[in-house]
């Protein structure tokens, strides 16, 4: 009999010699970087941008949706999209990696999805400020965590869970932190996080939870999966490691001359050569439209 343990394994790193395996291949294949000569682009068409999607991209009616906030809070309410469409509009254009960009190039290599460099997007996100609706909900004096739980749901690591993480309330509170419904001016596609998700300005891509249906305040620490045992920097398996949070500065650039089909080896013609790219780690905000009304 099949049991959780043969589908959804510890974590691990390759043997010296172990090559990237069918599994990562077929993560690979679901989860795509951006390619470098979209660097190109100021704001990253929502087709180049990077994806990671831990589970399956779930079935949610934007026309039911809608988004609960409870737990240590004086008032508990559930809002949905219409609701947060008449508040105030705010657009960020935010830089978005993933945590594990270049995993692929680290010696041992962590078997999971085999990044190289390329899952870094930027695009305009628009939405409405998450802090009105925690003020609104009465914060506890001793909350510590806000936990961000999405509709996507499956095995890690041989445990069952939703997808949730947490932020520290003085972090959660920050005016740019965003309930998105838009990217790049349309609403959001299905393996963005439709029909709402999270963007928090300055964090690595697991901190903004898609598919958002719950905000839940905490008077301790989450100690839940994607904030206790993932995105943690280790020595070792035996080092409980130290939590993932803001992003690194790391630098891109746009590739010059022309490739290889196969190997991406690039050929540069003599004469003059401008090089230029991106920085991924690079948060640039603006503020949008404030008022209020449907959008």
């Amino acid at each position: 009999m099949t049991t959780v343990d043969d589908i959804s394994r510890p974590s691990r790193v390759a043997g010296p010699d172990e090559a990237i395996s069918a599994e990562e291949l077929q993560l690979a294949a679901r989860n795509h970087g951006i390619p470098l000569e979209a660097l190109r682009y100021d704001v990253t068409p929502a087709g180049l941008h990077y994806l990671l999607i831990h589970y399956d991209i779930p079935d949610v009616d934007p026309a039911a949706h809608a988004l609960t906030v409870d737990g240590a809070v004086g008032t508990p309410f559930t809002v949905d999209l219409a609701e947060l469409r008449r508040r105030p509009r705010v657009t960020h254009q935010v830089t978005l990696e993933c945590a594990g960009n270049g995993r692929a190039l680290l010696r041992p290599r962590p078997v999971s999805q085999p990044w190289l460099v390329e899952a870094v997007g930027n695009a305009e996100w628009a939405g409405t400020p998450l802090a009105p609706l925690l003020r609104e909900a009465g914060l506890a004096p001793d909350a510590v965590d806000v936990v961000f739980t999405g509709a996507d749901h499956g095995f890690e690591r041989g445990i069952e869970q939703d997808y949730r993480r947490a932020l520290p309330v003085a972090d959660a509170l920050r005016e740019e932190v965003l309930l998105a419904y838009e990217m790049n001016g349309a609403p959001l596609l299905p393996q963005h996080g439709a029909p709402l998700r999270l963007i928090v300005p300055g964090w690595y891509g697991m901190a903004h939870v898609k598919w958002l249906r719950s905000i839940t305040v905490l008077t301790g620490e989450f100690d839940g999966y994607q904030n206790a045992v993932a995105y943690r920097l280790r020595a070792d398996a035996d080092d409980p490691g130290v939590p993932v949070t803001r992003i690194e500065p790391r630098a891109l650039v746009r590739p010059p001359g022309f490739p290889d089909f196969m190997s991406r080896a690039r050929v540069l013609r003599p004469g003059r050569c401008t090089v230029d790219g991106g920085r991924s780690g690079l948060v640039r905000a603006r503020a949008g439209d404030l008022g209020g009304g449907d959008h």
